[in-house]
């Protein structure tokens, strides 16, 4: 892991067979989060307001055009809650770690590096380069071996700015109840 190996990236990397992490990684935010914005005083300022037919109570559960019902609170905290014991349960088991000392740091924290390798939550400590040579050595790959990364996006600042309630918004207009994946892609090794 690099910079940051936490929550979604962390739950992803438990599966492998070692996990490396430099020793500032940010490691572990082992929880869940669910979150949603609400925009219906600014879109009431402008004069926009929504109309919704739906299938059922909660086909527009966490809509940011109207506060959030304490039904629908109950079911989303249901949710979260069941979501997060089967994170629990995933790094326990992938990890080798009792259930009980996973649920000690299972509140949304974030580790260093260091701090996660002692707690168990990575097997070594090291750079990108000394992953490489790991995984050589796992795979039994001998010499030189060429890596093939993903394209980088480039980043801009207004974008990220703007995408983030832009994005909410047009998501809660495509489909209210949608919930955002995450992605990643290592890079790929392959021999000369």
């Amino acid at each position: 892991m690099g910079n940051v190996g936490a929550s979604g990236g962390y739950y992803i990397a438990v599966a492998s067979n070692k996990i490396m992490a430099n020793p500032g990684t940010l490691t572990g935010s082992i929880g869940v989060v669910m979150k949603f914005s609400k925009v219906k005083e600014l879109l009431r300022k402008i004069g926009v307001e929504s109309e919704v037919v739906k299938s059922g109570a909660f086909k527009d559960i966490g809509s940011p055009f109207r506060d959030m019902r304490p039904e629908e609170r109950r079911l989303l905290e249901g949710v979260i809650q069941n979501v997060h014991q089967q994170f629990v349960q995933v790094v326990s088991k992938g990890r080798g770690l009792s259930r009980e000392a996973v649920e000690k740091i299972a509140d949304g924290r974030i580790f260093s590096g260091e701090q996660a390798k002692q707690l168990g939550l990575i097997d070594e400590l090291g750079s990108f380069e000394d992953a490489v040579e790991l995984i050589k050595k796992m795979t039994g790959l001998k010499g030189e071996v060429k890596l093939v990364y993903g394209e980088k996006k480039r980043f801009s600042f207004w974008e990220f700015l703007l995408s983030g309630l832009a994005g909410e918004v047009r998501q809660a207009l495509e489909e209210p109840a949608s919930i955002p994946h995450l992605l990643l892609v290592p890079p790929v090794f392959y021999k000369n």
